[in-house]
């Protein structure tokens, strides 16, 4: 068979593959967002936003006592765009954590526990082609929690807080539209973060078939780096740490933005991701899954 005859069978092997690969994808996204217990996380973390709003909406009126709060709340009430940007700080301390700890170190732990891991290998799929299609999910789920809060969160300072040009915490004004799309900045770069600490999730997902023990981990390792963070005397290890960067979204509030302190986040989220996916990589495709 000459050159050009066998190039459109290599064409259509290709095709079908790409073909077999977004069905798992389908079939695995469908199974992340519509899953209970992560649509349950997905709506406690629409819920803060509102919590957080209707708390500062009437800690505000007066005989509220809401004469001592900090400046950057006295910003979330006379703009309500800014209620966004404290919730996706609120949230990105724990509970965002705690949502991508889950759905991450369920992936493939969830899998071996319930038995379906092997089934889901006798398909034509790989195991690599596997892993990647689990991570693509977390990320999803990572940016649509992230995209999730910011946008209840945009409705609600829009209905209980007056909504109009941004004021950045460099002093400078922008209009609203300019402020939303930094705010899209913002849920991207924290989505990015959350990747990152969802690589992780996968890699140790791959180390047992205990999904709980499995995301306990994760958020231990999360939350000793959000600790170790405010040490001083660890200072020399902090731009090491997976949670370092994380709030410095902070710059996108910033004119100018300072691109190369978030170059430097993103730069330290990709290689976490390089490395721990790395790792889930050589531990899950040697690993015996067929007993």
């Amino acid at each position: 068979m000459s050159t050009a005859e066998a190039a459109p069978g290599r064409a259509g092997q290709s095709a079908a593959a790409a073909a077999r690969w977004l069905r798992l994808l389908q079939s695995e996204l469908s199974l992340t967002f519509l899953r209970r217990r992560n649509l349950a996380l997905l709506a406690v973390l629409a819920a803060v936003p509102v919590v957080l709003g209707l708390v500062l909406r009437f800690s505000s009126q007066p005989g509220g006592g809401g004469g001592n709060q900090p400046a950057f709340l006295d910003q979330v009430t006379g703009n309500g765009v800014f209620l966004a940007f404290l919730s996706l700080v609120v949230e990105s301390t724990l509970i965002l954590p705690l949502a991508v700890a889950i759905v991450a170190g369920d992936a493939i732990a969830g899998e071996a526990n319930r038995g379906t891991l092997r089934y889901l290998l006798a398909v034509p799929a790989g195991r690599t082609r596997l892993l990647g299609v689990k991570f693509t999910a977390t990320v999803a789920f990572c940016a649509g929690a992230c995209l999730l809060v910011a946008a209840v969160a945009v409705a609600a300072g829009a209905i209980l807080f007056p909504v109009g040009p941004v004021t950045l915490l460099s002093g400078t004004a922008v209009p609203l539209a300019a402020g939303l799309l930094r705010l899209l900045l913002v849920a991207l770069y924290l989505a990015a973060a959350m990747a990152a600490l969802g690589s992780v999730g996968l890699a140790v997902s791959t180390l047992t078939e205990h999904p709980i023990g499995a995301i306990a981990a994760v958020l231990v390792i999360a939350l000793a780096s959000q600790v170790a963070d405010t040490v001083s005397q660890l200072d020399v290890i902090h731009p090491y740490l997976p949670t370092h960067w994380w709030l410095s979204f902070d710059s996108l509030l910033r004119a100018p933005v300072d691109w190369s302190e978030l170059g430097h986040g993103l730069l330290s989220f990709g290689a976490y991701i390089v490395i721990f996916c790395s790792l889930a990589w050589a531990r899950f495709t040697t690993a015996d899954v067929t007993s």
